[in-house]
């Protein structure tokens, strides 16, 4: 971990209670000296955001942060900016307690760089910082409420890679064989921990995803590893077969 180049700005108590006072809505700030790194992460492992404050959060010691608290749950992080003695940082922080799978699909409100005037400061992060924290808080909330619905997952057999082709044309595929998933990777195949499986994208198309279903069987065959291919659920619509696949696998998507 590193610590920045400049000492601790001592005004950040001070900054954080006038950012508080001039946000819209009641805020309040909760002020924190850290004597080591370790002591930021309960804080820092909660924060909102994929780009600098992340990075920042992550490979920094802080020192010190103020916590700004809405009255309808929302957190704000502020700290110094690293290398830039004039300037802080604020980011958001996740609601508490909402469950990981609640951030599905909601992209993070990465957070920004402010001056170190409390005016300029709450104005621009009235204007580019809070819209997008509410607009993802909104979809947390909504999802919380309304779980968005999981893929179903293949069956798992042992030693197998088994796929199922989904109604919403995507191919999903589950493998305890550590190997396979290399080869489902080379194949376009992503890993999405919502859904428990690897899944093939239906933007490839039909054709596409078919020639890539091959090449999976195919490596896979060579290294003694059988494939199986079934819908993921019976629908009402009758079943597209694939081009032959090697004798390790069975093919019956149904779209």
């Amino acid at each position: 971990m590193t610590m920045p180049p400049h000492r601790h700005r001592s005004d950040l108590a001070a900054f954080a209670d006038g950012l508080a006072s001039r946000l819209p809505d009641h805020w309040t700030s909760t002020y924190t000296r850290h004597a080591a790194y370790h002591d930021q992460i309960a804080t820092t492992s909660k924060v909102w955001d994929m780009g600098a404050i992340g990075y920042a959060t992550s490979n920094f010691i802080l020192g010190h942060q103020a916590v700004l608290g809405r009255s309808d749950g929302a957190r704000l992080l502020l700290f110094d900016r690293p290398r830039y003695p004039h300037q802080f940082m604020v980011g958001a922080l996740e609601p508490e307690d909402a469950p990981h799978d609640a951030f599905h699909m909601v992209a993070e409100p990465n957070g920004i760089s402010v001056p170190a005037d409390p005016a300029r400061a709450s104005a621009q992060i009235v204007r580019r910082l809070l819209p997008r924290h509410d607009a993802a808080l909104r979809q947390v909330r909504r999802n919380i409420a309304h779980p968005i619905p999981r893929r179903p997952e293949p069956r798992l057999i042992t030693g197998s890679v088994s796929m199922a082709w989904h109604p919403d044309g995507t191919v999903g595929a589950v493998t305890g064989v550590r190997e396979a998933t290399v080869v489902l990777y080379r194949a376009g195949f992503q890993y999405h921990p919502y859904d428990r499986q690897f899944l093939l994208p239906a933007a490839y198309g039909d054709r596409e995803q078919i020639a890539r279903i091959q090449a999976v069987s195919q490596r896979l065959a060579g290294m003694g590893v059988g494939v199986t291919m079934r819908p993921a659920r019976p629908t009402a619509t009758p079943p597209v077969r694939p081009t032959t696949l090697p004798a390790t696998a069975v093919a019956s998507p149904t779209r």
